[in-house]
């Protein structure tokens, strides 16, 4: 087993052979930490962005939802573009480069000073859209590379660094925006942020390009059947086939509990940095700590879920989130605020590691990019209902503090709606824990 005790990661794989399975586990944990200092530094400052460009907080949580519907509708092409290339990993590599490319755009409305809301959105979904392509992909070649025994450990560990990564690029972007608030210089300051954020996306690329793939997704005499099938038959099969496994469950509480929670999450930016009047330092500083505490919690998860087991880490981290949304009416104080965030971090780090574990043993292999492909496009729009239902309420209550506290609270009781859905999730046969 892999061990989980902070501080021994020079021993993760050592019970590996040299090259082969044990090399591509240290590139696939290298590929994390560049993609998530890419997060920390890029994807998590489009908001703030679109704030420092003059727009309002619900302008900010439109930039921060709407784009991930459109990255979910494009990457119904997913299943269609790997059958064509033959090669998860292929349509993986060409995603991450586009989506490196897809930075281009915010340098530019960075360095001239404006942009209009259509054009950060289509930008912003052109983003959405090459990452949740390639995710379907990247899901099944990392089923195929990781064996059974391996993944809770490993994801717990990978996901760990990938914490640290997105905290490290946060809050370099945080104290290079205070730098550039200090000279008037703001917008400078986002155009060096997107290209950094650029660069660690093709560092990633180049990572995964040196990761092999053991298993091919379909023999070459099944490929032209594949293509045949549109990308929505391919989506209406892939649902048809959730509705009877235990992946559907899962689906449908997950979607359910994103709409919940994104009625809340997109307008924590503006509220902090518009209606609190937060410096980007100390904005840094309280978004930051999530980052941090997700990452000091991932081993003691890692432990916790390997002892009872990936359903039951996922109960844990949901029933943990449910009022995390209602600690923000208290105190608006920085010092409560961050503490609020580390506890908020290891709730959600249980969470997420539960259902990634929960994907690879509620789906076979053969059917998981077509269902991670139906699970995101199900996730976006369940992220966009639940942000524009989220800004409707706070535009129609006034964009005042109280508005503000009113959305925390009715996110924190659909919360609790969700969990007859939770009870009905189960693992699949031959996955009892």
């Amino acid at each position: 087993m892999l061990s989980h005790r902070p501080g021994t990661s020079r021993h993760l794989f050592s019970f590996l052979p040299r090259g082969g399975l044990r090399r591509d586990l240290w590139v696939s944990t290298a590929d994390a930490a560049a993609f998530s200092v890419m997060v920390g530094c890029g994807e998590t400052y489009l908001p703030a962005f679109a704030l420092a460009l003059g727009m309002g907080p619900v302008a900010a949580g439109l930039v921060a939802s709407v784009p991930v519907l459109a990255g979910a509708v494009m990457q119904l092409v997913t299943p269609l573009g790997v059958a064509r290339l033959g090669s998860n990993r292929a349509w993986v590599i060409a995603c991450t480069t586009l989506q490196a490319i897809s930075f281009l755009p915010f340098i530019i409305f960075a360095i001239r000073g404006h942009a209009r809301l259509w054009e950060l959105l289509v930008a912003a979904s052109v983003y959405w859209a090459a990452g949740m392509a390639g995710a379907p992909a990247w899901n099944s070649w990392m089923g195929t590379l990781i064996p059974d025994r391996m993944r809770t450990s490993y994801f717990a560990q990978r996901n760990r660094l990938g914490q640290f990564g997105v905290f490290v690029g946060f809050v370099a972007g945080g104290a290079l925006l205070q730098f550039g608030e200090r000279r008037g210089a703001v917008l400078t300051a986002f155009a060096v942020l997107f290209v950094t954020a650029a660069v660690c996306r093709l560092v990633s690329t180049g990572l995964l390009a040196s990761c092999r793939e053991p298993k091919r997704p379909l023999p070459a005499a099944d490929r032209a059947g594949a293509g045949a099938a549109g990308p929505l038959e391919k989506l209406r099969d892939a649902i048809a086939a959730m509705a009877a496994a235990p992946s559907g469950a899962l689906v449908a509480f997950v979607c359910s509990f994103a709409f919940a929670c994104q009625l809340s999450a997109p307008y924590f930016t503006p509220f902090m940095l518009r209606e609190m009047g937060f410096s980007y330092g100390a904005f840094m500083l309280v978004i930051g700590t999530n980052f941090l505490g997700k990452a000091l919690a991932l081993p003691a998860l890692g432990r916790l879920g390997s002892q009872i087991g990936s359903l039951g880490l996922l109960w844990v981290g949901s029933l943990a989130i449910i009022p995390l949304a209602l600690l923000w009416l208290p105190s608006a104080s920085v010092p409560y605020l961050v503490g609020v965030q580390l506890v908020a971090g290891a709730c959600w780090a249980a969470y997420e590691l539960a259902v990634a574990i929960l994907f690879f043993d509620a789906v076979s292999h053969h059917e998981r990019t077509g269902v991670v492909t139906a699970y995101n496009l199900g996730l976006a729009i369940a992220t966009v209902a639940g942000a524009g239902f989220g800004g409707l309420l706070l535009r129609a209550l006034g964009e005042d503090q109280t508005a503000y506290f009113t959305v925390f609270a009715v996110s924190s009781l659909l919360r609790l709606a969700t969990i007859p859905l939770l009870r009905r999730v189960r693992l699949a046969q031959g996955q009892q824990e």
